[in-house]
């Protein structure tokens, strides 16, 4: 027993030790590195310069991996010849023993899970499922055809899916991820079909060619891979197909899906046994440079429904030891390496360490996060600059343009919901809950179907729209984030709810308007959360319950017509009933579920349950378990209780007070849950600042301003002095905007020729501008404030009411900013601040215009004197005060039409003090076009 540990110890000091050698460089990292970048390489490949290309190229690889240690610690060294190159002997002493640490939350599934209509999530949920529905099958799979010989049927899409993009099939992958996700959120007919019809004709293509290979291009691709010449990533998108193959098997029950997954991944074993057996495995891992994808990542998760031992090995292959290594020596040292080759690594490492229970890795996913998180993150929980992580704490020479790619985000999502699965630690719910509002639903465009972000831009003036990308389009981007994008809003209800797996425990980390069927705990349980505003500074939440009726009597009944059956088992040293469900679907006896319910009532163990239905399964029985809790359980609820500031946060059950958790903790809630129960909690939400992650002290003052988990943004084309208030509180510099404000937003048009156009403010000057579209900087410049000078009048019921007020017009996105007046026939001026002389104030009087529906706006100070833009001009006319005259179009050039204003506040809005201009702060999330900053220089 001594030397069996021993030898258990010394296995993993080779493990550790082998993962050390290949981490003490970054050879593992292209050379040149731009080749990493998903935008470079498209745009190199797509060049018809062959002399760039040459250049580009000829590098490629130069420096080898340092897999040189490998032989001499490769376990094939001490073997028979004859079983030199045997493929599990290779591997059998490295392999972690099959001990699956167990101990860590459930997700729930998506079909149990349901998102509230009118919430952000199924909005964004909405608006995703639309562009699934608008894509077309045929395009979908063209290529694919192509590659097998089939007929090809229409066109095929364009950007990284044309047929020329070697990237090509990759978003296919994607969308069957994505479908069966949504599928599973939905329950979409529609979609459903639609999605079979692709895994449909993919076999039709596998088939076809006869060998277990399926992609969008030719295998020759993969010639290419092993000899270590140029080519774009091709096992990238083999995970992306094997792993949304996985996805429609395990989340819509397609088995046909599983097959062609499983005869894929034969093909693909074969291929690098043979590069190993020909070559070496240093020529395999040298080959891993190209990016990979998550390969160990769905090769592990295929093992865990297979169990077949090729699966594991396989998946251990593309472990790339070049860079766990790094991380296995707790080495913060990733600047340099392109960020979203690497994540789906560590992923996969996480579910290495799910499967085998060896710690390593678990340890491995956790010094990863640390390290993006302390080191290489942005305030809105993303990380990397231009694909690529840069120096440690040197974020303030970064912000660009191309900061935050959305797939790193996505993968980012992943380590951080593994990690919280397994220690429930609150800082990984924050951080999922964070990136997810931040870098997730801020990169669709509104409500527009298929319109998203590659990158998210951090730098003072920032847009969405002008990153190297700006937004794509429907069916010619297609880039690797429209791929997680889809993905991303298929499933926003993975994270909300987490469960124990043994006693019936539920774990709410997410507060979103939700309902759950909570099978194991027999509860229906529907969440609603009020609506976060920035004047009322508190989450507020309530759960309530439905309690399923207990199966007796449904057992009962139907035992009576002899579709039960009873047998006696023995589980826990007790004698019990153990109930098996026998269905008849078209004569064909079918064992479909299996209640196991002990003395009618209680449930046997987990662990119990687990065994049953493997034995089931063992004799060809399709079994689903349905578990029942016992008569006498209470399920815990235990709810995510932020670690802010406590004052003012409360919990009640039925309206009895709730003893409070510590900040950044659970509140655990056991009961027998009726339907008549009311749980409510109110946590406040703090307003808070967050330095950039540089340790230089000349940037100490750039920092980010939250809100809760909320990114907040100002509205500016580059400005960004803010001043920080008295003591420490925020409260003096930063402020917010009551919600009665956007009754008070007007915007004024007028008819000219054959276009629109609208009083707006641009560059602190007023001019009568096209009529803009919304989510634009040019329509915040067209919307004002009313200001009335008798705050009385600041309540109105329509714009009728404004006819005869005096009123100042503040700029939308310069609050704290007045239109004034300059003199006669002299053009206007936004300034910070308005002299008493009455220079800013107008009156909205009937239009002169005579017309039904318009006003006019006079002097305040000069009587018979009007806002005036002329007649029959261009967008850019300058806008004056000019008194009436007898001059044909007088009137019409000073009538407007008041309308609603083209902007409105987001419910979470705020005004921020600056050193020369106030700052209207408002979600990141929620824009789309406008000019944002994200980080501020905040002084004393």
């Amino acid at each position: 027993m001594q030397l069996e540990k021993e030898m258990k110890g010394l296995l993993v000091l080779v493990m550790v030790s082998l993962l050390c050698v290949f981490g003490i460089s970054k050879e593992c990292t292209n050379i040149p590195t731009q080749l990493s970048s998903h935008s470079f390489r498209y745009e190199l490949l797509s060049s018809q310069n062959e002399t760039w290309k040459e250049e580009m190229f000829e590098h490629y690889h130069l420096t080898p991996t340092d897999d040189s240690a490998w032989a001499s610690l490769l376990p094939r060294k001490t073997l028979r010849e004859d079983d030199e190159y045997s493929w599990d002997m290779m591997y059998r002493n490295l392999k972690s023993p099959l001990k699956s640490s167990g101990n860590f939350l459930n997700e729930m599934s998506l079909h149990n899970v349901r998102l509230d209509p009118g919430s952000i999530h199924w909005q964004a949920q909405h608006t995703n499922l639309e562009y699934l529905l608008m894509l077309d099958v045929n395009k979908l799979v063209w290529s694919f055809r192509k590659t097998a010989g089939l007929s090809t049927p229409g066109k095929a899409y364009g950007g990284w899916e044309a047929p020329d993009s070697e990237l090509r099939g990759h978003f296919v992958g994607h969308y069957l991820s994505a479908s069966a996700q949504m599928w599973a959120s939905t329950h979409n007919e529609t979609l459903k079909k639609k999605m079979s019809a692709v895994v449909s004709a993919l076999s039709a293509c596998q088939m076809k060619m006869g060998t277990g290979y399926l992609s969008a291009f030719p295998s020759e691709l993969f010639d290419r891979f092993e000899a270590i010449k140029p080519v774009w990533a091709p096992y990238y998108t083999i995970h992306k197909i094997l792993a949304g193959l996985l996805d429609q098997y395990t989340l819509a029950d397609n088995s046909q899906a599983l097959k062609m997954v499983k005869w894929m991944v034969d093909y693909f074993y074969n291929r690098v046994r043979n590069v190993i057996t020909n070559y070496s495995v240093e020529r395999h891992y040298l080959s891993l440079n190209e990016e990979t994808g998550g390969m160990n990542d769905v090769l592990y998760k295929l093992f865990s429904i297979t169990a077949d031992p090729k699966h594991l090995v396989l998946a251990h292959l593309f472990d790339k030891p070049c860079f766990l290594g790094l991380l296995a020596v707790q080495a913060d040292d990733i600047s340099g390496f392109h960020a979203n080759t690497h994540i789906p690594v560590v992923v996969g490492a996480q579910m290495r360490y799910e499967i085998t229970g060896d710690p390593l890795y678990k340890d491995i996913g956790a010094f990863f996060m640390d390290v993006v998180n302390s080191s290489h993150s942005y305030a809105t929980g993303g990380t990397s600059v231009g694909e690529f992580w840069s120096d440690p704490k040197r974020l303030a020479s970064t912000l660009q343009t191309e900061n935050e790619e959305s797939c790193t985000t996505y993968n980012m999502l992943k380590v951080s919901r593994h990690l919280f699965r397994w220690t429930k630690e609150m800082a990984y719910a924050d951080y999922y809950e964070r990136a997810l509002t931040n870098g997730v639903l801020g990169i669709q465009r509104g409500t527009e179907p298929g319109v998203m972000i590659y990158m998210l831009p951090q730098y003072p003036g920032s847009s969405k729209a002008k990153s190297n990308h700006g937004w794509g389009t429907l069916y010619d981007s297609f880039w690797c984030c429209y791929g997680t994008g889809i993905e991303s809003f298929s499933k926003l209800g993975d994270s909300i709810y987490f469960e124990e797996r043994e006693a019936p425990g539920l774990y709410i980390i997410q507060y979103i308007s939700s309902s759950l069927d909570w099978k194991s705990g027999q509860i229906l349980l529907h969440q609603k959360v009020d609506p976060i505003v920035s004047s009322n500074p508190y989450l507020r939440v309530t759960l309530t319950f439905s309690p399923k009726k207990v199966f007796s009597e449904l057992i009962y009944q139907m035992s009576k017509r002899k579709l039960v059956l009873p047998l006696k088992e023995v589980l826990d040293n007790k004698k019990t009933s153990t109930w098996i469900l026998l269905v008849w679907e078209k004569d064909v006896k079918k064992l479909l579920i299996l209640l196991d319910i002990c003395n009618y009532f209680c449930c046997a163990s987990a662990q119990r349950i687990e065994s049953l239905n493997k034995g089931w399964k063992k004799r060809g029985f399709p079994v689903i378990i349905m578990d029942l809790i016992c008569a006498g359980d209470q399920p815990s609820i235990n709810l995510a209780f932020a670690d802010t500031n406590s004052e003012g946060a409360t919990a009640t059950i039925n309206s009895q007070s709730l003893p409070l958790p510590v900040p950044g903790s659970f509140l655990s809630v056991n009961r027998k849950w009726s339907s008549s129960d009311k749980l409510t909690l109110q946590i406040p939400i703090s307003l808070r600042t967050e330095a950039i992650k540089d340790d230089r002290h000349e940037y100490a003052s750039i920092q980010a301003i939250l809100y809760g988990p909320y990114q907040l943004a100002g509205h500016t084309s580059g400005d960004w002095n803010l001043k920080s208030g008295s003591g420490n509180s925020l409260s003096d510099s930063i402020t917010p905007i009551p919600a009665s404000y956007n009754g008070q937003l007007a915007s004024f048009s007028q008819e000219s020729g054959n276009s629109t156009f609208v009083l707006a403010n641009s560059n602190y000057s007023i001019s009568m501008e096209k009529l803009p579209e919304s989510g634009t900087d040019a329509s915040l410049q067209a919307t004002f404030r009313l200001i009335f000078k008798d705050s009385s009048s600041s309540k109105l019921s329509s714009f009728k009411d404004v006819i005869g007020k005096s009123v100042m017009l503040e700029p939308f996105d310069l609050p704290g900013m007045l239109l004034v007046q300059q003199g006669k026939d002299r053009s206007f001026a936004v300034t910070k601040s308005a002299d008493d002389d009455g220079s800013s104030i107008f009156r909205v009087v009937s239009g002169l215009d005579g017309k039904d529906g318009t006003v006019s706006l006079e002097s305040g100070v000069q009587n018979g004197c009007y806002v005036y833009s002329g007649v029959d001009y261009k967008s850019g006319q300058s806008m004056k005060l000019s008194c009436k005259s007898s001059d044909t179009g007088f009137n019409q050039g000073a009538s407007f039409v008041m309308n609603k204003g083209l902007s409105q506040y987001h419910p979470i809005s705020f005004v921020a003090k600056g050193d020369k201009r106030n700052f209207l702060l408002a979600p990141l999330y929620s824009l789309r076009d406008e000019s944002y900053t994200i980080y501020f220089h905040i002084q004393p």
